[in-house]
């Protein structure tokens, strides 16, 4: 793919809900179970309330997660909208409206960032089109589409995590700034992600950028991570490569080519190995980091 075209595919992708050209509002009006309260603490929804698909089209079979942020017909709710759930459910259904998992649970996630976002967890074995039906939400739900593993060439879960020379403050690679987070660039330029598998530790892939993402998460999840990389140290790698060559927008870095991306931001998670053991796409806060690099350490 050239690469006016992966840029136009990255800049059409983004919208301001959060990822992909998938990003959209679900469901004008609400099913009619709508949620109430309960010994759990769980809040109603609003009889407006609507999906907004938080993920990228490039879910494969596996362990898929599914984040999502609740709207109204005013726009995305914030935190400054009054209480929101502190936790949503939902079941899984698949194209023949047949229950797949009947029992599904996400808690809200939001530090450092204005809109809450709900990460499902699915384990979905088949490729296929599945709907995501919340609990009291709308009654069309999300759908989620599932991808032959060859559809997908994004690196994925369970492969090995491509090594990369990506820019470092010794050697920007063409990439000028190396790094756009503000005031000061992030501290992860230091080695180039080729290097960083060769330590034989976890590593924390970051790819995106904090000045000209377009959905207005880069900024934070890059921060997320610097707060990630003060938890844990030296036990884990954390690289991080921006989008563009330099403060015109206008040329997509090799750093994108070379995963295909189409969407922004991606954190890539692999073990001592080198594999893929996770990968958070589109939104996600400093706690869902710190709890899936817990794993690793």
């Amino acid at each position: 793919m050239s690469t006016l075209s992966r840029r136009q595919l990255l800049l059409g992708a983004i919208g301001v809900a959060g990822v992909g050209s998938v990003t959209q509002l679900l469901g004008s009006c609400s099913s009619s179970n709508s949620q109430s309260g309960d010994a759990a603490g769980l809040l109603s929804l609003p009889p407006d309330i609507q999906i907004v698909q938080r993920f990228p089209g490039l879910l494969s079979p596996g362990n898929v997660r599914v984040p999502i942020s609740l709207a109204n017909q005013q726009g995305l709710l914030t935190v400054d909208d009054g209480p929101l759930p502190e936790v949503l459910t939902a079941k899984l259904l698949s194209a023949e409206n047949k229950v797949v998992v009947d029992s599904l649970s996400a808690a809200k996630h939001n530090n450092g960032l204005p809109i809450p976002y709900w990460p499902f967890r699915i384990d979905i074995a088949e490729p296929g089109i599945y709907t995501l039906l919340v609990d009291g939400g709308p009654k069309d739900g999300a759908a989620i589409q599932i991808l032959l593993d060859s559809e997908i060439s994004v690196p994925r879960v369970g492969t090995k995590l491509p090594g990369f020379d990506t820019p470092t403050f010794s050697d920007h690679r063409g990439v000028d700034p190396v790094c756009t987070l503000t005031p000061e660039p992030c501290p992860f330029h230091d080695t180039t992600l080729t290097a960083a598998l060769a330590l034989a530790k976890p590593v924390a892939y970051l790819i995106g950028t904090p000045a000209f993402c377009r959905t207005g998460v880069c900024a934070p999840a890059l921060e997320g991570l610097i707060v990630a990389s003060k938890k844990f140290g030296d036990a884990i790698a954390f690289v991080h490569a921006e989008i563009y060559t330099d403060k015109t927008a206008t040329t997509v870095a090799p750093a994108v080519e070379f995963y295909a991306m189409s969407y922004e931001p991606a954190l890539f998670i692999a073990d001592k190995t080198g594999v893929i053991v996770d990968r958070l796409d589109g939104v996600f806060d400093s706690d869902e980091i710190i709890e899936r690099l817990s794993a690793l350490v």
